[in-house]
């Protein structure tokens, strides 16, 4: 099972929001991640997705983007970003979603090799705009991350297993100063081996994030512009089967 990642779909939604007013390397950008994933995605391969998945505002809106990449290749683990007003009752979307498609909120999925966990994260408090309302949801969201890092926990050590946990954010947890967050220290904590992340668009912004090994976390950025609009190869065929 080779496990990918890509994040900021902006699939329309019916919103009628076309990508291309964020610069003209956006164009066409739904058909390119597309015909990429369809290229280089295997049926048992699994694809991570943290995140502003659609711009539909309710979920019978957001249903068809859902639908078109249950279509694709692999199975899927979807988290929640900022833009994704959607996301609604999640037993009414896991009912609605077909199998293979796997939904992150407050718990963890078990994929075989490994296991998947996370949460939306927030404006980090060494933000210069981070505001009272942000600490409310800043903290909020460190609750909800240890939340699934908890069920990620028991998931990897069931039965005696000791499986790798990896955590999506759709917020980047740690910023390129590498100073320490409420979200490392939890990732820290639970021995995750591997985050990604997304949120990120253009090159100043990519440049904002840390990427790289910190505390024994493999941190990355897969926003959809930063990799070209293609899913990202982020391990191939290690994990024990």
């Amino acid at each position: 099972m080779n496990l990918y990642a890509i994040a900021d779909l902006h699939l329309d939604g019916g919103a009628g929001k076309p990508m291309d007013v964020f610069g003209p390397h956006w164009a066409g950008h739904s058909e390119r991640i597309f015909g990429s994933w369809r290229e280089t995605v295997g049926e048992d391969d699994c694809v991570l997705i943290p995140g502003d998945i659609s711009w539909a505002m309710r979920f019978a809106d957001a249903l068809p983007d859902l639908m078109a990449i249950s279509e694709l290749p692999g199975k899927k683990v979807l988290l929640r970003g900022n833009h994704d007003y959607w996301w609604s009752s999640l037993s009414r979307m896991r009912e609605a979603l077909p199998g293979g498609m796997f939904l992150i909120q407050n718990d963890a999925v078990d994929m075989g090799p490994f296991v998947v966990c996370g949460s939306r994260g927030w404006l980090l408090p060494s933000d210069s705009d981070f505001s009272a309302d942000d600490r409310r949801i800043y903290e909020r969201e460190l609750i909800r991350l240890e939340l699934s890092l908890s069920a990620a926990k028991r998931l990897a050590e069931r039965d005696g297993a000791s499986k790798p946990v990896i955590a999506m954010l759709h917020f980047p947890p740690v910023m390129r100063d590498a100073n320490p967050t409420g979200f490392t220290s939890l990732l820290e904590k639970y021995g995750v081996s591997r985050c990604l992340y997304g949120h990120l668009h253009g090159s100043i912004a990519w440049a904002v994030g840390f990427k790289g090994e910190l505390n024994g976390v493999d941190y990355d950025l897969c926003s959809a512009d930063s990799l070209g609009f293609a899913p990202k190869l982020v391990e191939k065929s290690e994990f024990p089967e």
